[in-house]
């Protein structure tokens, strides 16, 4: 017997004790991980999520919050109307980045359709290529207009957080897929400024070098299922 005061559970679309299935009913509703993945560096209003997203509606979006909330991925500040991850929610980043590993196992990747900033961030932060040893560490700032980074790496490791305006040895300017194309893309960064691409301002050669350390190269799994990392040049 329900009590009046609760609210009844509501039933599961997988009614199986698997693990996965389980992770599923919380977060596996179309747009709920790219919910999340907007949301892993900062708090946002509800439109700049949107903004994120361009191919959801109001309504959906707002379904889907109310199901993050319910689930304890998402809070909500009612006075700054905005949104952000709980703890919970944070522990959904390396699900998201094994996601763009296993995303370059396979075919049919289009990287000129729509990339936000978050998307780009955490892409990097998957396809990071192992650094060489004796390498320098390095910072850099990604400015989005409305939304700016740091990212800086430190033996190796790879720290992203959104912050006001970077403070990094360079910045890169210009949306996602512009920067994107000069992350991960083959031409120089000084030939992306000159196209008007993108804006680079301070140490154009560490700027180089840093981009260097990412790649979307093709990856393989082998029979066990592990995916290999992209293969560096000696």
């Amino acid at each position: 017997m329900t009590s009046r005061t609760q609210k009844p559970a509501s039933r599961p679309r997988y009614d199986e004790g698997c693990l996965a299935a389980h992770a599923l009913n919380l977060i596996g509703d179309r747009w709920a991980l790219l919910v999340v993945r907007e949301l892993m560096f900062a708090p946002k209003r509800f439109q700049m999520i949107r903004a994120g997203l361009p191919g959801i509606t109001a309504s959906v979006l707002t379904g889907r919050l109310a199901q993050m909330r319910e689930a304890g991925v998402v809070t909500h500040d009612e006075r700054l109307g905005s949104y952000a991850l709980t703890a919970t929610g944070q522990g959904l980043l390396p699900v998201l980045e094994g996601l763009c590993q296993w995303a370059l196992t396979v075919p049919g990747h289009d990287p000129s359709r729509f990339i936000s900033p978050s998307a780009l961030m955490i892409s990097m932060g998957a396809n990071q290529v192992p650094a060489k040893a004796g390498e320098p560490p390095g910072s850099a700032g990604f400015d989005f207009g409305k939304e700016a980074f740091e990212m800086r790496v430190r033996e190796g490791r790879l720290s992203t957080r959104r912050v006001a305006r970077p403070d990094t040895d360079f910045t890169l300017a210009g949306d996602g897929n512009a920067l994107a194309r000069a992350v991960y893309g083959a031409v120089p960064l000084t030939s992306l400024v000159d196209e008007g691409v993108i804006e680079l301002n301070g140490d154009v050669v560490a700027a180089q070098r840093f981009v260097a350390g990412f790649s979307l190269a093709p990856r393989t799994v082998t029979p066990h299922g592990e995916v290999l990392p992209a293969r560096t040049e000696t």
